[in-house]
């Protein structure tokens, strides 16, 4: 379940009503869940709570696919994908994962995504972006010169900022995606401690255990 309360479909601001109503039609995503895409629609009831955040979410979807981006939507979904992998959300991985089919990129460089590092399916400019994307996300913007110049080789400015701007939002997606349980990212932590007892675990325990072990073995020669 989504940790914040989320908005009726009745009580939604009148710039969320038109993006309800392509979503779900004339249903209330809290009664009736469902997208096309089979995720439960959480993100958008949930988001809907401060009307001028919503606005901007959205503002921020129609940036990236607005005709006026120079930037290649192939390297842009590669970009995508790969960030939410990185992050660790599912909601943005697998949402990226379909939204690449559409821009065409195979499904062998689909499912080289998250171990890129060594499939040979991507070439010279789809490598430097994934290499970027790890830099942006896993070390928080500290990019390497090599790879900064390797996307420069290939990438305008203009290109590099737009795939800046759109990387580093979807990591954004996929950190409060995460930490909101919203959609995919509904699920129990992944490093958890099991049931059992702890007791053999003692320094005490394990001496004089191995002791008695010690023992046994040598009564049995």
């Amino acid at each position: 379940m989504p940790r914040l309360r989320r908005v009726r479909r009745a009580d939604l601001h009148a710039g969320a009503q038109p993006i309800f109503q392509m979503l779900f039609g004339d249903r209330d995503p809290i009664d009736e869940p469902g997208t096309l895409t089979g995720t439960p629609g959480d993100w958008w009831s949930t988001f809907a709570l401060v009307p001028d955040v919503f606005d901007h979410a959205v503002a921020g979807i129609a940036l990236y696919r607005s005709p006026r981006r120079l930037l290649d939507p192939k390297l842009r979904e590669l970009g995508q994908t790969r960030v939410g992998w990185c992050v660790g959300s599912r909601f943005v991985y697998s949402q990226h994962r379909k939204a690449c089919r559409t821009v065409g990129i195979p499904d062998e460089q689909i499912e080289a995504i998250e171990a890129w590092e060594t499939a040979t399916c991507f070439d010279e400019v789809e490598r430097a972006v994934l290499a970027y994307t790890d830099a942006l996300s896993i070390q928080h913007g500290r990019v390497p010169d090599g790879i900064f110049s390797a996307l420069q080789e290939h990438l305008s400015d203009e290109e590099i900022l737009e795939l800046t701007y759109i990387v580093c939002t979807y990591a954004m997606h996929g950190v409060m995606s995460r930490a909101l349980r919203l959609e995919y990212d509904d699920d129990p932590p992944v490093l958890v401690e099991e049931p059992g007892d702890e007791s053999s675990l003692g320094d005490e325990f394990t001496r004089e255990e191995f002791r008695r072990a010690l023992r046994i073995v040598a009564e049995d020669d």
